[in-house]
Formats: structure tokens, sequence, C-alpha cells
């Protein structure tokens, strides 16, 4: 069981999430660091276990963006530099919102780490097939509530998925509402080959071990890190 911290950057800082409404998203505040600057909460967490990768969710790239020709905003993606020169040790897995074979070669061929394709900010299966067999990127399956967001045929057609696929239901994410089983379950049983991840509403150690029995291969944990719910001596035995 991989256990992966998350950082939502936004503005340049790192953002509580809370149940997928960004709008609402503030700077987090967490015993781990005294700002919400990335490098400072990267440490933060490094003080409770060797984590060896991170994901990083550029909030204001995929909103503002959603996979069109525009940009990134340049705090965010300034941050990922220095967090990539500064814990070069580090993976770090980044959904920017990119969804253009030009713009993703190109980010690719930048070596800030690997790339998440969300399915919310893709048109099409088109980037996805063209770098599936790209061992480093990975598809983000995203849900909120019962809706999958993005082109029905990322969901359904795992020939096009690559050997890493995250199931993110938005509405877990910073709830304490539990791993959504039911998803990961189906999910898993679609694509039996694949390494699939867990995000959003993970609590404590029990939900890991959970996750860990139903074959899932990691989790991409923030508030139960923050909140002490998760320990590093918990991790450890995981």
């Amino acid at each position: 069981m991989e256990v992966i911290p998350v950082l939502d950057l936004k503005g340049g800082v790192v953002v509580h999430a809370r149940m997928g409404q960004r709008d609402q998203y503030r700077p987090i505040r967490t015993p781990l660091s005294a700002t919400s600057n990335p490098a400072d909460i990267v440490r933060g967490l490094l003080s409770i276990h060797p984590f060896k990768t991170f994901y990083i969710a550029d909030l204001d790239a995929i909103e503002s963006q959603g996979g069109n020709q525009r940009s990134l905003p340049r705090d965010n993606d300034t941050a990922l530099a220095r967090l990539r020169s500064e814990f070069p040790g580090l993976s770090f897995w980044v959904d920017n919102g990119i969804a253009d074979p030009i713009r993703a070669q190109a980010w690719l061929d930048r070596d800030l780490g690997d790339l998440v394709l969300g399915s919310e900010t893709q048109k099409d299966d088109a980037l996805l097939r063209r770098l599936r067999g790209n061992a480093r990127v990975i598809l983000s399956l995203d849900f909120r509530g019962e809706a999958f967001m993005g082109p029905p045929a990322l969901q359904h057609d795992t020939e096009t998925w690559p050997g890493r696929i995250i199931v993110m239901t938005l509405a877990r994410v910073g709830s304490g509402a539990g791993p959504d089983m039911d998803r990961l379950l189906a999910i898993k049983d679609k694509a039996p080959d694949k390494r699939v991840y867990a995000a959003g509403g993970i609590r404590a150690a029990t939900d890991l071990a959970m996750l860990a029995r139903a074959g899932i291969a990691g989790a991409l944990v923030s508030s139960s890190l923050h909140d002490g719910s998760l320990t590093g001596a918990q991790i450890a035995r995981l």
C-alpha cells in the first residue's frame, strides 16, 4: 500500500481542499508547517514519514484552461520547478489540466514529474490513446457524486488506460467520509492488470488496510495526515 500525500496548489500556495468546492479553498493551516508554502508543506509531511511520491493538483491550471491553449499559471509552475529542484529524490505526480498533445509532450520533456491526465479536462480520448504507452503518464478518472467527469470513452475503454489509474471522488475529498469502495472495486474488476489508486475520503490506517486487502495499490491522502489521524508509525506498519 503506497501512501501519497497531496498538495493542492492555488495561487502558488497549498490550499485546503474540501469536497471539490474549489472556489472555497483557502491557504492550508496545519501543525506540520508555519506557512502554506509548498516546500514548507513537503518538509512537514516528510517529518511524518519518508514519502517517495507526492501528488500535486495545479488547481488554477485545471480550472482556467481545461485543456485549451492558455499558458500555465506561472505561480504554480514556478512552485513545481522549485519543488523539483529542492527535493530531487522525490517523485511528483502532477495534474495541471493538460489535454493537448503538443503541450503534454513539452511538459514531459521538462522532466518535472509524471503527468496526470484528469478526465474532467479531456475533450476526447485522443491524448490518452497517444500517450498510453508512456510510463510517465497516469489517468485520473474523476467523479462528482455519481457523475463521471469527462468523455464517456475514458471511463469504459480500458484498452486506452495506462498502467496507473487514480479514482478521484471529488465529493469525498477532505470529507472524512471514507473511500469510495464500490467504485474502486468496480474499476479494479474492469482492469485487474492496472495499479489502481484511491483518492478522496481516507480517514485513517484502517481505511488503508481495507484498500490493501481489496488489491488497491495506493491512496492519495491529505487531511488525515495534517490532523494526525494517520501517523508515520501506522504508515510504516502498512
